[in-house]
């Protein structure tokens, strides 16, 4: 991927994730920091999947990295995780391979739309999977950190 190209993913990653922000009226001070966790998993999606480790584990480690990075801005902005992990979640969904999977079923081809079908499925998991994780490991954090407490 050239410069340009990783330039292009970056702002629009970053715009999807703001303009989804807005329209889910996300506080003012969260959107930039949304923004940045949107191109920080889209930029790790594209990494994985140029490494060639398929859609869905790139998905997985994207989702994973918005969980971790979601908490961490949660943490210092003092306000839910939620308002930065829904946002940023938005350029990994699968919507391309739903049109697809439809599309192939409008037109009677149902091999290539339960592929994409499948494949859509899968994605979805993997971005529920890569959520979890990165609960898991907070709440590990958590656990950790109280009982280390002095």
């Amino acid at each position: 991927m050239t410069i340009r190209e990783s330039l292009v993913h970056i702002i629009f990653s970053y715009l999807a994730t703001i303009g989804f922000a807005v329209t889910l009226n996300i506080p003012r001070k969260a959107l930039n920091v949304c923004g940045l966790i949107g191109v920080l998993g889209w930029m790790t999606y594209k990494v994985f999947y140029l490494w060639h480790s398929g859609m869905v584990l790139a998905s997985l480690v994207a989702a994973l990295v918005i969980g971790l990075f979601s908490f961490i801005a949660a943490k210092v902005k003092q306000m839910p995780m939620v308002l930065f992990n829904v946002p940023s979640l938005v350029p990994l969904v699968p919507g391309g391979q739903a049109y697809r999977a439809v599309y192939y079923f409008a037109f009677k081809d149902d091999e290539m739309a339960l592929r994409y079908l499948v494949e859509a499925a899968m994605i979805a998991g993997a971005l529920a999977l890569g959520f979890f994780l990165a609960e898991l490991l907070t709440q590990f954090y958590y656990k950790f950190s109280q009982s280390h407490k002095v």
